[in-house]
């Protein structure tokens, strides 16, 4: 408005570079002194400056050709929408007076379309329509079009569609509504539509292969350019960034290969955005190497480019080429967004290096990047990943809005750490603020009440998520039936199993459950049903059975679950460690050593897990000499023992009474490997000595034990029995009262000590026990049978 109002300025006070006696000289003068000055205007060509536009309308309106010119006033709607005055264009169109043809119309149609004002494009399309009898023409036709993609008006653009069908312009503008079709995600019509245009030019093929990859699409989108290459239509660069982003986000990366070739060999290999789509798509299908040399083509390396380097480092862990490739970034002098920070701290997040993350979170501090909300966010996602809480605390607190996903990630950060009470806490604050937590948010709550027995807030949450239809989403389900199955409330769990729809987790879950509450019966019925449907066990659905299994001691369906591996996965057994220990663990529960043994030394990787079980099963069986045998084996393997290594060591020497072998195995594994004893190891000892009758070695060792680990009435109770076997009532009375210091209620100890007595003659003292016993209201245990 403003500049219009400057021209009629002009026209009122004069024109300062003209004067009056050069119009009217004579009239031939004046006449060509017009025409040569309306053919400088016309030949304007943009960009022109808005001072010289005004100046060029000021002479036109003077002159009375503004009003009535339809070329002239269809050039002045263009030079203003090219300079961005749409308003100026508005008051041109309306200050025409003659007729407006559809030249004219079109120029105001395309004035507020290039300005990105969609709605007032189709707004003069609709005067049109409605005030006049002209029709559209071709080239009307895919600028109306163009708007009602832009503005998602699928009424509008059928309504254009129809009448195009109509007046039979349809074979012109097929493009623009496969275009607006895709734009306003029906895809379905948008390729009905192409396949109905009789001549399809790459545009048409273009906006198909972009409509399917931008609606989720891909693999069709990826085959529709392969179709492409059939119809021997050569793509333009649009097409080929459709393809790239198709085959990143399938993750194909061989197909992304061969479209690369095609790229290069048509030439197009060579334009900036299909360099920069090809980099996108090998670091979407995780090809490192690929996405190196992908990055050292790109000629023009834009913040995006380093951003999808940064952040392919950081997804595979590569923290130093991460933080170079930050610092390169910077040394060219490119300042970064809040997107390639972030893509650094996620870096630094799936490295779980600590020092690294402290360091760079200090670099933004000094460089005032932590002011984004966005960085804000990784950060506090970096910390919880680690492990490190109270820094995420810290970064949480700072918060200066109120942000949803930070809110989130603190909620999945102390879920993480177990630390229910803050985690359920911070969901509660959450919904009083109004945030809307994420599924997420909701299972790290539900697992929280769970974990510290707050049933009561649990089913509050689950009427939550019933009531913002967050039950519907799989893991807040598994999260549900993994918490009421751990309050032993199967029932429910089992109806809200029945109720969802099912993943390999929720199998899992519900089968799991039984198997901790001794339900084995219907987890093997699950599991069967789980087979029947289709839904393939994980690893995770094995080792729930296979230790089912052993608590039943069925070697009967051991050897099912064994067959089913075999048939089935049998590449589970070579490349899982896991399960195969766990099979290893129910054979020789289940009484069946051999077959532990042959599956034990298949194995082609065994960890520190598979060893133990292995040495624990001799030691149950009673082998301790194979036990030790297998121990010396796996010195030799360059695995080291760990603590439960030794204490299947330790029993197994102590129900064999190899007490020398006990003695040399618990001194190598303080003195050779710097193990810590625990109070396991050192009452597997204590028993070992107190069998074998060195009662004073046996006291010498409780006596000599660290102050961390305290003897309790077990210990006691073992070197108490070995007093009484071995009648040595003067040791005996003196740890009969530790033990019973130990454990008052315990009547074991009382009964020991008295039969000692008992055994040396000493009645008195005998006697003198059960009614000490008995003052304290320790009753004997009444011994039962099953037969």
């Amino acid at each position: 408005m403003y500049t219009y109002k400057k021209v009629i300025s002009l026209c009122i006070h004069g024109r300062p570079h003209y004067h009056h006696h050069h119009f009217f000289h004579s009239s031939a003068t004046t006449t060509n002194l017009i025409l040569h000055h309306i053919n400088n205007f016309l030949s304007l060509r943009p960009p022109t400056p808005l001072q010289t536009l005004t100046k060029h309308h000021a002479f036109i309106i003077t002159t009375g050709n503004h009003s009535n010119n339809v070329f002239i006033s269809s050039k002045l709607i263009s030079l203003y929408a090219n300079l961005h005055h749409p308003t100026s264009s508005t008051q041109v169109f309306h200050s025409f007076h003659g007729y407006k043809d559809i030249f004219l119309w079109n120029s105001i149609i395309q004035a507020h379309f290039s300005n990105a004002m969609y709605s007032q494009c189709l707004h003069f399309y609709n005067s049109m329509r409605v005030f006049t009898p002209l029709l559209p023409n071709q080239f009307t036709v895919p600028i109306v079009v163009s708007a009602c993609s832009e503005i998602r008006d699928l009424v509008a653009g059928m309504i254009v569609h129809g009448l195009v069908f109509k007046v039979g312009l349809f074979d012109d503008s097929g493009a623009s509504f496969v275009y607006m079709y895709s734009k306003c995600g029906c895809v379905e019509s948008a390729r009905q539509v192409f396949d109905e245009m009789p001549v399809r030019d790459v545009v048409a093929w273009t906006a198909l292969v972009i409509g399917y990859v931008s609606n989720g699409e891909s693999d069709n989108g990826l085959r529709c350019v392969f179709e492409m290459y059939r119809a021997d239509e050569r793509p333009n660069f649009r097409t080929l960034e459709g393809g790239f982003q198709a085959c990143g986000d399938l993750e194909v990366v061989y197909a992304g290969r061969c479209l690369h070739g095609a790229a290069v060999k048509s030439g197009l290999g060579c334009s900036v955005p299909v360099k920069s789509s090809i980099l996108s798509m090998y670091s979407k299908c995780g090809s490192l190497e690929e996405a190196c040399l992908s990055f050292c083509e790109v000629d023009v390396k834009d913040i995006k480019s380093w951003t999808t380097i940064i952040g392919v480092y950081g997804k595979w862990g590569c923290v130093r080429r991460c933080l170079s490739g930050f610092m390169e970034m910077l040394a060219y002098g490119i300042i970064p967004d809040p997107m390639v920070v972030s893509c650094v701290i996620s870096g630094l997040a799936n490295s779980t290096c600590t020092s690294a993350g402290k360091t760079f979170h200090g670099f933004m501090v000094r460089r005032n990047y932590h002011q984004d909300q966005m960085v804000h966010n990784a950060l506090v996602s970096m910390y919880c990943k680690f492990g490190l809480i109270s820094y995420a605390e810290n970064v949480f607190k700072s918060a200066r809005i109120l942000d949803k996903e930070v809110w989130n990630a603190m909620v999945h950060g102390y879920g993480k750490v177990r630390n229910g009470a803050k985690c359920i806490n911070l969901f509660a604050k959450m919904l009083d603020f109004g945030l809307d937590p994420d599924p997420y948010s909701l299972v790290s709550a539900l697992s929280s009440c769970s974990e510290v027995r707050e049933m009561n807030i649990g089913r509050c949450l689950h009427g939550y998520a019933v009531k913002r239809l967050m039950n519907e989403h799989v893991s807040v389900s598994n999260s549900l039936i993994d918490m009421y199955g751990n309050i032993g409330e199967l029932e429910t769990a089992k109806r809200l199993f029945c109720r969802t729809d099912k993943d390999v987790i929720t199998w899992n879950t519900m089968i799991s459950t039984y198997t901790r509450h001794g339900r084995y019966s219907e987890a093997f019925s699950l599991f069967n049903k789980m087979i029947l449907q289709g839904t393939k066990p994980t690893a995770s659905t094995l080792i729930s059975m296979l230790s089912a299994c052993t608590h039943m001691a069925s070697v009967e369906k051991g050897i099912q679950i064994h067959k089913y591996i075999e048939e089935n996965q049998q590449e589970m057994l070579l490349s899982n460690v896991t399960v195969a220990t766990a099979l290893v663990d129910m054979y020789a529960k289940c009484g069946q050593l051999e077959k532990s043994k042959n599956i034990f030394k298949k194995m082609t990787e065994r960890d520190v897990i598979s060893w133990n079980v292995m040495i624990s099963g001799y030691g149950l069986h009673g082998d301790a000499t194979s036990a030790i045998d297998m121990f010396r084996e796996m010195e030799l393997s360059n695995v080291k023992p760990n603590e439960l290594t030794f204490l299947a060591l330790l029993s197994a020497c102590n129900h064999a009474g190899l007490v020398d072998e006990g003695k040399s195995l618990f001194g190598r594994m303080v003195d050779y490997y710097s193990l810590k004893p625990s109070l396991k190891h050192y009452t597997c000892m204590v028993d070992l000595l107190g069998r074998s009758g060195d009662l004073g070695e046996a006291e010498n060792l409780v006596l000599s034990m660290p102050v961390g680990v305290v003897p309790d009435g077990g210990l006691w109770g073992a070197l108490l029995s070995a007093c009484k076997i071995h009648n040595n009532h003067e040791m005996g009375t003196r740890i009969a009262k530790r033990a019973i210091e130990c454990e008052p209620t315990n009547d074991g100890y009382y009964i020991i000590l008295a039969n000692l007595y008992d055994s040396i003659g000493m009645w008195e003292d005998a006697e003198r026990v059960r009614k000490y016993m008995k003052e304290r209201g320790v009753e004997k245990a009444v011994g039962w049978s099953a037969v």
